[in-house]
């Protein structure tokens, strides 16, 4: 079996996000994986030394064996040299590194100080060993470790989440659009209530997802680097007449593009990854909502599903088309919310200055993007699978003449016509009224003519308020 584990990585999968789900979990790979971490820690190693040369703390080589003329070039020739090579360094990683710096890590048992091993090894063949002493200088391992998760955080939310986020608040965009005017029958505690628009429902959850995503693009991500517990003591000793708190700030907001957290333990407090663990969580329950919801319009016949020739709904019950991607959405956002919610709890704690358990934890990110995003893309797939049945929306809503009472009652009232709301819950409640019935109560009433004309042309389905302004204004 094990000679074959490459062709069948995929079967031996524990986790479904690297198996049945890897097509989700591919997406996610190249920012959450062990060799993205190990990546992301060197780019951030090799940032830091670049500020260095930046500041001239950094000492450049007096020869530069790879470019014959480096003589010729002058101080900042050189300082523009170096940063390129140590920057085409870092972005040539490669499976060949990422073993190196295993292969490290395994005698010193320390993932970070692997990568710095490695990379002064790496100056060394270029030439510029007179840079080693300064890799890693005034950090702590936890300095690389914060700022590479905010990176990695950053970018699979940028390249990855939110464009399927967005995908999906496209097509409910779309369908409220163009089911603005589709009268239905509305369902409030699972009974008839007053008509509503296709379009109106899909307006609903579209207005709460772009609430939502609009709170998690104003989460800012932040990191930190400051030292062994938070106070620049050992690069302060070296260099004391350095400002290293502005320094660090403009590491971190102009080299590395996140936001700066001036004042921490050893750690990164985490609030940030805490606040977007919960927020993700909410949008992950929004689509939760929209898949029950679309659940069960199925199951009333509102929504058809495109039956696909080659599929087969049931193993045994051939005219099935079950609503598979809905149900296959709902467990996976609880899945996601369920490991956010553990992450939101544990990284909000760390005992006195440092301890490890962030770390363990910090590792399941990638699984609660990647379960979120699998539960995207499963009810996207859902809705565009999915149809209006105009003819049972219509049907449903014929009958329904009893949804009347709630206008005419209301009318009633305005001209103060004593038990108005009785007098219709003794007509409609819990009976099926027919037109006839309904028509004949209004043409009695002692109300202006033009109200009396308004209710007399109302039917169930011209029933829907501004629901069709409402869908479409959004």
């Amino acid at each position: 079996m094990k000679e074959n584990i490459s062709f069948f990585h995929e079967a031996l999968a524990i986790c479904p996000l690297d198996g049945r789900y890897a097509n989700v979990g591919q997406k996610f790979s190249q920012y959450f994986s062990e060799y993205a971490l190990v990546k992301y820690r060197m780019r951030i190693e090799i940032m830091w030394l670049i500020k260095l040369i930046d500041l001239k703390l950094a000492h450049l080589p007096e020869k530069y064996t790879a470019i014959s003329t480096w003589e010729s070039l002058d101080l900042r020739d050189k300082q523009d040299v170096v940063k390129e090579k140590l920057t085409k360094f870092y972005e040539k990683f490669s499976e060949k590194y990422f073993l190196r710096i295993k292969e490290i890590e395994s005698r010193t048992n320390h993932d970070v100080k692997a990568v710095e091993l490695f990379i002064a090894e790496e100056l060394e063949n270029m030439g510029l060993s007179s840079l080693k002493s300064f890799v890693h200088i005034g950090c702590t391992s936890e300095d690389i470790n914060n700022a590479a998760y905010a990176l990695m955080i950053t970018e699979a939310l940028s390249n990855v989440w939110f464009p399927a986020a967005c995908d999906l608040v496209e097509k409910i965009n779309s369908l409220s659009k163009e089911y603005a005017g589709t009268a239905m029958l509305a369902h409030t505690h699972g009974q008839a209530a007053t008509p509503t628009t296709v379009g109106k429902e899909f307006a609903v959850f579209l207005h709460r997802f772009r609430k939502n995503l609009e709170v998690i693009k104003a989460i800012k991500i932040e990191a930190k680097f400051n030292g062994a517990t938070g106070n620049y003591s050992a690069i302060s000793m070296a260099y004391p007449q350095i400002s290293w708190q502005e320094e660090a700030r403009d590491f971190v907001e102009n080299y590395l593009g996140l936001h700066f957290n001036a004042i921490t333990t050893q750690i990164e407090n985490h609030d940030y990854i805490c606040y977007l663990a919960d927020a993700i969580r909410h949008f992950n329950n929004v689509i939760y909502d929209l898949d029950i919801d679309m659940w069960l319009y199925i199951s009333k016949g509102y929504f058809k599903q495109v039956a696909m020739k080659t599929e087969v709904g049931s193993s045994t019950m051939p005219h099935k088309v079950n609503p598979i991607f809905f149900e296959n959405s709902e467990a996976n956002t609880e899945m996601s919310n369920a490991i956010f919610m553990v992450l939101s709890n544990k990284l909000a704690h760390s005992r006195m200055q440092r301890d490890l358990s962030d770390s363990s934890a910090m590792r399941n990110i990638g699984i609660a993007f990647g379960y979120s995003l699998q539960s995207i893309e499963q009810t996207l797939k859902g809705l565009l699978r999915a149809e209006v049945n105009t003819e049972k929306i219509k049907n449903d809503l014929e009958g329904k003449w009893e949804l009347l009472a709630e206008p005419i009652q209301t009318v009633l009232r305005k001209y103060d016509i004593a038990d108005a709301y009785d007098k219709l819950k003794e007509l409609t409640r819990g009976q099926e009224i027919t037109e006839y019935e309904i028509k004949d109560f209004i043409e009695k009433l002692e109300i202006d003519d033009d109200d009396k004309a308004r209710l007399m042309e109302l039917t169930p389905e011209k029933y829907i308020g501004k629901a069709e302004k409402i869908a479409t204004e959004q």
